[in-house]
């Protein structure tokens, strides 16, 4: 009896190890996606279950190398969606329980690896961002004019490996804002004196810092993110604009303040001035607590013209400028505002964001916003200042015919550039005069 149960002992103990081993070599890389965008690559690895892994660089040539422990089953590499011009190929190799995946690279980057927890419509992720250093370094600064142009930085939400939100009928957030971004930069781009800057063209993720930062280095004058709202139940609905909440302003600012390698960057002309801004770090604060309060006075400004342009064509959630903790909207140095343009969690308001003609009216809306915005505060050195310049309120006496004469423009030229339908003009109306 000792001995069978001594044999019953062993035996329970060989199966407990074979299903012990089984499950712990169970996760499996189930495919691989590329994203490419136009300064960084981000490759996805989906993943059964949570990986644990190393990862390290190589060179002579340029490789990155990923080590999978607990990995089950064939070693060779599932299906590979997408490319990038970083990575020359993917290729891989493995034992019983673990797997090594090899990029290729075509040049010297440096990689970012971590992993992500499972988010609709996506299981477990190891992530790996590879920013194309060449593309980043060699981008051109915007050309600036004696009467430059007003620039509107359009950033579709989400991207890439980040879908957003999720409709009743199963579409992306994110492919709702890039149509509607690209409608707002093609009505920009045709307005004399505005000039659009896309923060992503294509479907592919850029982190929420970023997207700040290439407003940044295209010198823009508003940073306008688009996104479509959500909620747990389908009833919300209407439009809303979000700015910078005043208390992560002043966090921002703080952070901004430790970074003393980025104070020219932030302080713009000024830096000059203040040669060394770590030991004069007050009068640094002061410059960017001015800028910060611009910038936030500018954005709500705007995001009330947003309003009351979108109050003509759909219905409002909140009917004022909300005030919030968003990254995008963190920049003390651009005013910032993200547009909620409706409830994509509503089956109504989610086929209207689907629809080209009201993605269209969308986009015309907020182009109308924003022109109305920059006319009544255009910067100093813009076109639309050097235009706002040229307006004549009319005074008692005067004549079309005499202030044609006054500013040397034939009548009709005055007449055209202000719509007239006659020669008759009122005490206190305001004339362009071309």
């Amino acid at each position: 009896m000792k001995n069978n149960n001594k044999f019953l002992s062993c035996a329970s103990l060989t199966i407990l190890w074979f299903f012990s081993a089984l499950s712990f070599a169970s996760n499996q890389v189930q495919s691989i996606r590329i994203w490419p965008s136009p300064d960084n690559t981000r490759v996805v690895l989906d993943l059964s279950a949570a990986p644990q892994y190393k990862s390290f660089s190589l060179d002579n040539p340029d490789r990155l190398v990923i080590d999978l422990s607990n990995i089950a089953g064939d070693k060779a590499l599932p299906k590979i969606a997408g490319d990038s011009q970083l990575i020359k190929a993917i290729r891989s190799s493995g034992d019983n329980t673990s797997m090594r995946i090899v990029l290729d690279l075509t040049s010297k980057v440096k990689p970012t690896v971590f992993a992500l927890t499972p988010t609709a419509p996506y299981g477990h992720r190891l992530v790996i961002d590879l920013p194309d250093q060449q593309r980043t370094e060699s981008r051109p600064p915007p050309s600036i004019r004696a009467a430059r142009d007003i620039i509107i930085a359009i950033d579709a939400g989400h991207g890439g490996e980040d879908p957003g939100s999720i409709g009743p009928s199963g579409i992306y957030e994110k492919n709702l804002t890039l149509p509607i971004a690209n409608r707002l930069a093609a009505l920009i781009n045709k307005e004399p004196g505005m000039r659009a800057v896309m923060v992503r063209t294509g479907d592919y993720f850029i982190h929420v810092n970023r997207r700040t930062e290439v407003a940044r280095g295209q010198q823009a004058d508003l940073l306008v993110s688009i996104h479509a709202d959500a909620f747990t139940s389908p009833q919300p609905k209407g439009a809303s604009v979000w700015v910078l909440s005043l208390r992560r302003a002043t966090t921002e600012v703080g952070r901004m303040l430790e970074q003393t390698e980025r104070h020219s960057e932030l302080l713009g002309g000024v830096a000059e001035i203040i040669r060394d801004s770590a030991n004069e770090r007050y009068l640094a604060q002061t410059v960017l607590d001015l800028s910060m309060n611009h910038s936030m006075v500018t954005a709500y400004q705007a995001a009330n013209q947003v309003l009351a342009e979108l109050g003509k064509i759909t219905s409002l959630h909140q009917a004022k400028p909300q005030a919030a903790s968003l990254g995008v909207l963190k920049s003390p140095d651009i005013p910032s505002i993200l547009v909620e343009v409706g409830f994509i969690s509503n089956p109504k308001e989610e086929q209207q964001l689907k629809s080209a003609n009201h993605q269209t009216r969308l986009a015309q809306s907020l182009h109308q916003a924003l022109k109305r915005h920059f006319q009544l505060a255009p910067p100093a050195d813009s076109l639309f200042a050097q235009q706002r310049a040229r307006e004549h309120k009319v005074q008692a006496g005067e004549s079309l015919s005499l202030l044609a004469q006054r500013y040397d423009v034939s009548v009709d030229a005055l007449r055209s550039h202000n719509q007239l339908a006659s020669d008759s003009i009122r005490i206190g109306q305001v004339l362009r005069i071309p």
